[in-house]
């Protein structure tokens, strides 16, 4: 067992994990998972700089990082950050920054890294235990876009496709509840993205189903009718695709208000919720899965088990 810490700094989040790993037995337990909103890409794309307020947010949010840090007394530190750092001039700010405050440099990683840490997050549990069948196929539904990786005990093929839970929403579903007409053209994009997918990543060998990110992890909650979000017992919750149907129906059916009524709710996600399962719906219809496998972790999970596990880096 070995007790690490794992941070994966976005564009417009941080996040933390403190875990004891055993890589042998393929575990992962939770000490302290946290995340703060600091925006690091604010304006990136217009000056191309890192903003000076966003710079001393992140640093705020790294400094307490560090004391849980150093309070748990992990090991191992990996710090995994955004493009938006690679690609401002000056980066280095950013890296000294952060090698002050926490004694790791920041990296950026590539498009493929990132497949394998979040089908390795999303996995790892389930190829330990042989729970569910292989090749997995890992589902990230994200705002902008999804993410499909396909593999068994790592990523073998990943495409990611701009279908997302708030781009569809403000592309097509813009009344409240939206058209028949609206679903049908969101519909189509969703059809439209799996066909990319699928020019990529051989989308019919899957024979499971794993399925990550806000909108998955609700439509589960709803499911499974909890009074409150719960997320011990949604991790590994499966839901059938006629469950996904009927929720979905139901959510496309309903108003803000209904919706915003709905006790696992986040109250961000109450106006994309209904695309994001329409999004999850459509994938398990088109490739004729029977379920999905809920997983409550992802690439920062990735994070963690690479600093145990040789040749995971």
């Amino acid at each position: 067992m070995t007790r690490v810490a794992a941070i994966d700094c976005g564009t417009n989040s941080i996040r933390l994990l403190v875990a004891d790993v055993d890589p042998a037995a393929g575990t992962l337990t939770d000490l302290d998972r946290r995340m703060e909103i600091v925006r690091l890409g604010q304006g990136v794309d217009r000056t191309g700089r890192l903003a000076p307020e966003a710079l001393d947010r992140t640093f705020a949010a790294c400094r307490a990082y560090a004391k849980v840090i150093e309070k748990l007394g992990a090991e191992r530190v990996r710090f995994v950050a955004t493009s938006a750092s690679r690609d401002a001039e000056n980066r280095e700010e950013f890296v000294r920054g952060v090698v002050g405050i926490l004694g790791v440099e920041p990296e950026v990683i590539s498009g493929e890294e990132e497949a394998e840490f979040s089908f390795m997050g999303a996995t790892r549990e389930l190829t330990a235990r042989h729970a569910v069948p292989t090749p997995y196929l890992v589902l990230d539904i994200g705002g902008g876009s999804t993410e499909f990786v396909l593999g068994v005990e790592h990523a073998q093929a990943a495409r990611s496709v701009d279908i997302g839970c708030v781009r569809l929403t403000e592309r097509h579903l813009h009344d409240d509840p939206p058209s028949p007409e609206q679903i049908a053209r969101a519909r189509a994009d969703i059809e439209a993205g799996i066909d990319a997918a699928a020019a990529a990543v051989p989308l019919g060998e899957a024979r499971s189903l794993v399925g990550l990110a806000g909108s998955v992890t609700t439509v589960a909650g709803i499911a499974l009718d909890l009074p409150e979000y719960d997320s011990t017992k949604i991790h590994h919750s499966r839901l059938s695709a006629a469950q996904v149907r009927e929720i979905t129906e139901r959510l496309l059916r309903s108003t803000h208000a209904e919706r915003a009524a709905i006790p696992v709710m986040h109250p961000g996600r109450v106006d994309v919720i209904g695309a994001g399962a329409l999004i999850l719906h459509v994938i398990m219809e088109r490739l004729g899965l029977p379920e999905v496998v809920v997983s409550e972790h992802d690439i920062l999970d990735g994070i963690a088990y690479s600093l145990v596990e040789p040749g995971a880096r």
